[in-house]
């Protein structure tokens, strides 16, 4: 049921109860339920939505059926208080908010998700007096001011408008938090975002469909339960401060990671093209591995189990076909 969480596991005696993970049904979301899942800690799961299809594909239709799931709008900073009080709540997994062009798209929507629903968490972790807090920022964080050598997005200002506002929080109130800048995710789970498009790669191989991934070049490969296994091990432990740090997995090229998907899928029809992402690919994982102790996932590794995730879901028939 849990053999995608199994190396990820976490001792239970680190939490004194329940963690409420936001974005529930998201590809982070998915793999850190099914990571406190397996370890035996108890969880809330939130989410706009009751849309378990994720968190099915990596801890089972059965389990994530048994999940205690709340919906609501991460806006509502009085529902998102009383949802913590009423399930005694000791930390909090922050995921929820919009991608990279849904901000775009409907840029005063992005703020009030992704900046006002930050603020509404860590109004919430103040009210309750919860030490253990810690919020997904971005790596597109370095996109910003505009100008630089990265790419500049209101996705990327609002994450940092996050990391100040979290800051100041520690300052005025003592509230502790942890902001982790994931870098690109790729796993099970999965499927959103024009940086999913490796993962997405895997499942066509699977499904015997061609696939083009439309960037090239140098990466990060940030296995989605390594990240996930960061994120819980920055609550199993109060916070001392309003800490910031990038979270970047391995980082190596499109095209190598192109010939080990080949070496498990001979017969897949993937190619490569396009300039390298907009991203910086190699920031430094020492400054959060002196602060967090999490596993590590090899990118070799990282796809062959992917790859024999997505062919036993094929097999069950619950690998969808892609568009």
């Amino acid at each position: 049921m849990y053999a995608l969480a199994e190396p990820f596991v976490t001792d239970p005696a680190q939490f004194d109860g329940p963690v409420l993970v936001t974005g529930a049904g998201g590809c982070l979301g998915a793999w850190t339920l099914a990571i406190l899942q397996a370890s035996g800690v108890p969880t809330v799961a939130f989410d706009l939505r009751d849309d378990r299809y994720r968190p099915a594909m990596v801890m089972g239709e059965e389990a994530a059926a048994n999940l205690i799931w709340e919906t609501d709008d991460i806006t509502d900073g009085a529902g998102f208080r009383g949802l913590v009080e009423r399930h005694g709540v000791r930390a909090i997994i922050h995921y929820a908010g919009l991608q990279v062009p849904f901000c775009a798209a409907n840029p005063a929507l992005g703020a009030r998700v992704n900046v006002e629903g930050t603020i509404n968490v860590l109004e919430a972790a103040r009210a309750s007096g919860i030490k253990r807090t810690v919020y997904a920022s971005s790596v597109a964080a370095h996109g910003m001011p505009p100008g630089g050598r990265w790419l500049p997005t209101l996705y990327g200002a609002y994450k940092v408008a996050n990391e100040q506002t979290a800051s100041v929080y520690w300052q005025d109130w003592q509230v502790p938090s942890v902001g982790l800048r994931p870098n690109v995710v790729y796993g099970v789970a999965r499927d959103q975002g024009v940086s999913a498009k490796f993962t997405l790669a895997i499942q066509a191989a699977v499904l015997g469909q061609p696939y083009e991934i439309t960037f090239s070049g140098p990466l990060s490969w940030l296995h989605a339960g390594e990240a996930a296994a960061a994120f819980i091990a920055a609550v199993s432990r109060d916070g001392d401060g309003g800490h910031v740090f990038d979270l970047n997995g391995t980082c190596d090229t499109v095209e190598n990671g192109l010939k080990i998907l080949m070496m498990v899928a001979p017969e897949a029809r993937i190619t490569v093209s396009g300039t390298p992402f907009p991203f910086p690919p190699d920031m430094d994982d020492g400054p959060v591995r002196a602060h967090l102790d999490y596993p590590s996932v090899a990118m070799a590794d990282g796809i062959r189990s992917t790859h024999a995730a997505f062919v036993a879901l094929h097999e069950a028939g619950r690998l969808p076909a892609l568009n």
